[in-house]
């Protein structure tokens, strides 16, 4: 079986036994060597540059190292042929019964294909959406909800021991204005200038008095605390429930309240103290961060005796470390990058390595529908919320949307396109290629017909074929790079590319028998084909958080 991996692994063993017989040093040659489909199918099945990379420091001509490169590997049995081409590409074509093993690897690996090991032995704690119990989850969350579930996914797919971990900000001076604002509320009366205003503000304050009759009649402190304890618990169970309903659960949901209760931030800071890492200025306590890489230094304990809200990042930091995470992922708004700097910086004053902090930045998301914004919520008043995308769009649409961008880049989520039952809308295109491919394995069971690993592959010939089978062989090495590089929207994309080319197979190639055809061994390679695609479109789209629907 030829796949990608396989490939560079040939290439690479063949490029040492030419630099050998040759008497040239093969440790110029690269760890992984680069396999690439050629934009052109007629160049070949793959590519690569590898001569071009290597031939001068061996002192080669490019195209005279890439012919004895295409002579060894060509020994091969699963290679037909290997062509140079220009001043050193060499292009490959495959063995049809080479190429047809692909199929059998996805039939035999079912629901574990495309899955790896490279993580194997990591364990990371994925923070994400940690949206304050102060309202419901606007829009920027629900990206993380939809992103950071998927690179959750992804990562296990790999490997890893993950951890997908929720940071209940209960603490500090946001839950505060909550609790004026329910309070305000509750007695009839305008938000707080600073405070928190929507339709949801009410309920909650409402549910409040409905639990607690009395509790406007209490003394102020016990008032404030009544309006807290009940209207966090309320809002929290909400956020739960939003985010359960849209696929997204968390292992761990971790309160903040319990850093400085516990005593955690007075232990972290006292042991930043010890070893010298803050310094005492302006009646404050500061952290060196600016040895640490960061801009300048951070105030821990402001002049009034108070943590800054960077010292229960250090005690949260301190804390997963110490449950044995050697990566943590921050999943941040796009309003936080500094957090980059500090929080690495906060690893290093711990002797950690700053590393073991990763911080990824998402960006804005907006609703247009009509070509024009939409900016109310229905509940919330200015902010959109994930209640208002789902209820627009349902959940399979919204997760599939938001993951399908890198979260450098902001986006428009068009509400229109995607309610389109069409091949404009992305998520319709790749979910209706796996229910065409699920009503065919359905035909073809009414015929008494069933894909199997025994077809002879080697009949798959056809130009249209080969590109979907190539496109498949391509998942695990999508899988891979799309957790290396936390980028989930290279699953989408690629879900996207794997509908086109099974469409194109689909319109040229047909694979049941039709009246009172036989059924031939053509039928039954294809059938083969067929049902390996679905099971790379459902092992995608559930890697997403999205339905595979089996009829559409």
């Amino acid at each position: 079986m030829v796949t990608p991996a396989v490939l560079a692994e040939l290439v690479r063993s063949s490029a040492v036994q030419v630099l050998t017989a040759r008497g040239l040093d093969h440790a110029v040659l690269p760890d992984s060597v680069t396999i690439e489909r050629p934009r052109n199918p007629e160049h070949g099945d793959y590519a690569t540059n590898l001569a071009m990379q290597v031939a001068k420091k061996v002192g080669m001509p490019p195209r005279e190292f890439a012919q004895a490169l295409a002579d060894e590997v060509t020994k091969d049995d699963g290679v037909d042929s290997a062509e140079v081409a220009g001043p050193g590409f060499l292009n490959f074509r495959l063995a049809a019964d080479a190429q047809g093993e692909q199929v059998r690897q996805v039939l035999a690996a079912g629901d574990g294909y495309g899955s790896g090991d490279a993580l194997t032995g990591r364990k990371i704690n994925l923070e994400f959406v940690s949206a304050n119990p102060t309202g419901p989850v606007h829009l920027g969350g629900t990206r993380w909800a939809a992103v950071g579930d998927a690179l959750g996914r992804m990562l296990a797919a790999q490997g890893a021991d993950v951890t997908r971990e929720y940071y209940f900000n209960d603490a500090g001076a946001q839950i505060d204005r909550f609790v004026r604002s329910l309070i305000a509320a509750a007695k009839g009366e305008p938000a707080p200038e600073d405070g928190y205003a929507g339709g949801y503000v009410s309920d909650v304050a409402a549910e409040v008095l409905r639990q607690e009759p009395s509790a406007l009649s209490l003394p102020e402190a016990e008032r404030n605390e009544t309006f807290r304890r009940i209207g966090i618990d309320l809002m929290f169970a909400e956020i739960k429930q939003s985010l359960h309903e849209f696929g997204t659960d968390f292992d761990v949901y971790f309160q903040e309240d319990s850093l400085h209760t516990s005593g955690a931030v007075s232990r972290a800071v006292e042991e930043l103290k010890e070893s010298g890492k803050l310094y005492l200025a302006d009646g404050a306590w500061w952290l060196r961060s600016t040895e640490f890489g960061d801009d300048k230094d951070r105030v821990v304990i402001k002049s009034d005796g108070a943590p800054a809200y960077i010292a229960g990042d250090i005690a949260y930091l301190e804390n997963k470390i110490g449950r044995g995470y050697d990566l943590c992922i921050y999943m941040l708004g796009a309003d936080h990058h500094g957090y980059i700097a500090r929080l690495k910086a906060a690893a290093a004053a711990m002797g950690q390595d700053p590393d073991v902090v990763e911080v990824l930045i998402g960006q804005l998301v907006n609703l247009v529908s009509d070509g024009k914004p939409v900016r109310m919520s229905k509940r919330a008043g200015t902010v959109i919320t994930m209640e208002d995308l789902v209820e627009a769009v349902g959940v399979d649409a919204a997760r599939y949307e938001l993951t399908r961008y890198s979260v450098d880049s902001s986006i428009d989520v068009d509400l229109d396109l995607l309610r389109k039952r069409s091949d404009e809308n992305p998520v319709y295109y790749v979910q209706y290629a796996h229910a065409r491919l699920a009503s065919l394995q359905r035909n073809a069971a009414d015929l008494g017909l069933k894909a199997h690993a025994d077809a002879d592959l080697g009949l798959l010939t056809l130009a249209q074929e080969g590109d979907l089978i190539r496109t498949i062989g391509e998942f695990p090495t999508i899988i891979s790079r799309a957790a290396e590089l936390r980028e989930p929207h290279r699953v989408a994309r690629y879900l996207e590319n794997l509908a086109g080319a099974f469409h194109k197979f689909y319109a040229v190639a047909p694979v049941l028998p039709k009246g009172d055809e036989e059924a031939s061994p053509l039928t039954f390679a294809r059938l083969a084909l067929c049902e390996a695609a679905r099971q790379v479109f459902a092992n995608g789209l559930r890697l997403l958080g999205v339905s595979a629907p089996e009829r559409m």
